[in-house]
């Protein structure tokens, strides 16, 4: 397959955000938006994005609310990063595309998976399939922060730590060293690094995406069995993401699942395990085509 390289548009969604995002293969081709994590941008996705457009999809990438300078409410009121906000993004950006109304496949990372799993459990009907990496079902999670070994409440301990005031300073203080030693840290190549850098590495664009945790989006929200063909992808060496939360998943999904864990590999998937993730994501979407479509 010939790989078609994304070009960098600006989609305007119905709430009047502009969000920077990838855009490759054909116009009529299904759509499979992706939705990153923190603390990356579209860049997340930089070889699944051409695999898919190679494959006939329509593949697109925001860098989502609060990273998209065109989208980027004032994170002070934390209302503007609410859950329902979110789920409404993933929404409007699909519809964005030209698919109101229609199905899509849906892929999210991080804190795009949170998002994604808010998606399905809200718009089930729209999505003709669920592909997660790291982030655990809400409620699994939920169940194994509460567990009494402690052990997903230690791997979380940075969600406190993001509610200072003081954070988006430290993280980005003599030129971002602590963000990108984090990243590398984490199994993080160095032009990965750069590429985020690019994006999260300034006050306005941090300030956003800590509001993220700081309103607490979704953490806590009530989402019911997902219906919709899943694919959840976790690597075995999650820093923040323990086995309880990642195994717990299975039991809040009622439609079709498949679990992936990958030995060795960290949170960090698509940057750490890339290739492997393209094949299990592509065979997904393959086997659960949008309706209509074939």
């Amino acid at each position: 397959m010939e790989m078609a390289m994304p070009n960098l548009q600006q989609l305007t969604t119905t709430s009047g955000l502009t969000f920077d995002a990838w855009v490759a293969g054909p116009s009529g081709g299904a759509l499979v938006l992706l939705l990153h994590g923190y603390p990356q941008s579209r860049h997340t996705w930089r070889d699944q994005v051409p695999a898919l457009a190679a494959a006939g999809y329509r593949a697109v990438a925001p860098d989502q609310r609060g990273y998209s300078p065109g989208a980027r409410p004032d994170p002070a009121d934390l209302a503007n990063y609410h859950f329902d906000r979110l789920i409404g993004d993933a929404i409007e950006l699909a519809d964005a595309c030209g698919q109101a109304g229609r199905q899509f496949h849906l892929v999210g990372h991080d804190w795009g998976g949170q998002v994604a799993w808010g998606v399905a459990d809200r718009h089930a009907d729209r999505l003709a399939s669920l592909t997660i990496l790291s982030r655990p079902h809400p409620a699994a999670f939920l169940q194994a922060l509460q567990a009494p070994d402690g052990d997903q409440k230690h791997r979380s301990r940075h969600h406190r730590a993001f509610l200072s005031p003081d954070t988006a300073a430290l993280l980005l203080a003599d030129d971002a060293r602590r963000l990108r030693r984090n990243l590398g840290e984490a199994g993080v190549p160095a032009a990965a690094v750069e590429d985020y850098v690019a994006v999260l590495g300034n006050a306005e664009a941090m300030e956003a995406a800590l509001a993220w945790y700081r309103s607490q989006a979704g953490l806590r929200a009530a989402i019911g069995a997902i219906a919709v063909p899943t694919l959840y992808i976790w690597g075995d060496s999650d820093a923040t993401v323990g086995r309880a939360a990642a195994e717990g998943t299975a039991a809040f999904v009622r439609g079709p699942y498949r679990f992936e864990m990958l030995p060795g590999i960290g949170h960090f998937l698509t940057d750490q395990a890339s290739a492997r993730v393209t094949a299990l994501l592509l065979a997904h979407l393959a086997r659960y085509p949008v309706a209509g479509q074939s």
